[in-house]
């Protein structure tokens, strides 16, 4: 659950937001629309902590992790497609990255013994070995093959990114997942796929999106 508390935001003298007040709950999924401008995109990055608002505050259970979809194509250009993806989940990628080098090393001590049975343990208990398996189905769903799951990021075209991107987003099973504008430069098949993915995704959903026909078949 998250919710948001007497939200104010003003650029200037134009206010966005005057004591907004919300509550978005778990098994949920929330379209927000409105006009070009009306702010839909800004809360969407106050909810994620992205942008600070004025005045208010956001709250959400203290072990809940937010995943909101980035709008940035070139933020991850020198990772590979599964890290980008992996990257979603920034404690578990964090762990994946220390045990990767921890098993590369030469020379591995009884200190880095012990360490790697710690990872062991966080990694199992954030569904670690389970990780690979789900960026594939996540990427094989978006229309991204196997063959490119190696390459980096630089090497897709925009349109690919923007998959691998929303693959970022819905990787490990976020607790409050935030999307803006999720069907931009999707096919009708992988549109359709996104929308039985979100059906059954359990967890909080919050959209910002033009495409109503999308909102009608996956708001509740």
């Amino acid at each position: 659950m998250i919710t948001a508390s007497n939200i104010a935001l003003s650029y200037g003298k134009r206010v966005i937001f005057q004591d907004v007040n919300i509550k978005f709950t778990p098994g949920n999924c929330y379209g927000l629309i409105g006009a070009n401008g009306a702010g839909k995109s800004t809360f969407l990055k106050i909810l994620a902590g992205q942008l600070e608002a004025d005045r208010g505050e956001v709250s959400k259970g203290r072990r809940e992790r937010i995943a909101m979809l980035n709008q940035d194509q070139f933020a991850f250009d020198e990772h590979t497609v599964f890290n980008t993806v992996a990257m979603g989940h920034k404690k578990l990628y964090k762990v994946m990255a220390e045990r990767e080098a921890l098993y590369a090393k030469a020379d591995f001590t009884e200190e880095d013994g012990i360490r790697s049975g710690e990872l062991e343990v966080t990694f199992g208990e954030m569904n670690g070995y389970e990780a690979e398996a789900e960026v594939a189905v996540l990427l094989n769903g978006l229309g991204i093959p196997e063959e490119m799951r190696q390459k980096r990021m630089k090497e897709l075209d925009g349109s690919d990114k923007v998959r691998v991107l929303l693959a970022q987003a819905l990787f490990g099973n976020p607790d409050i997942l935030l999307l803006d504008e999720p069907t931009n430069q999707l096919d009708l098949q992988t549109i359709n796929w996104l929308e039985a993915f979100l059906s059954r995704f359990q967890n909080t959903v919050i959209i910002v999106s033009h495409d109503r026909y999308f909102l009608n078949q996956v708001c509740t």
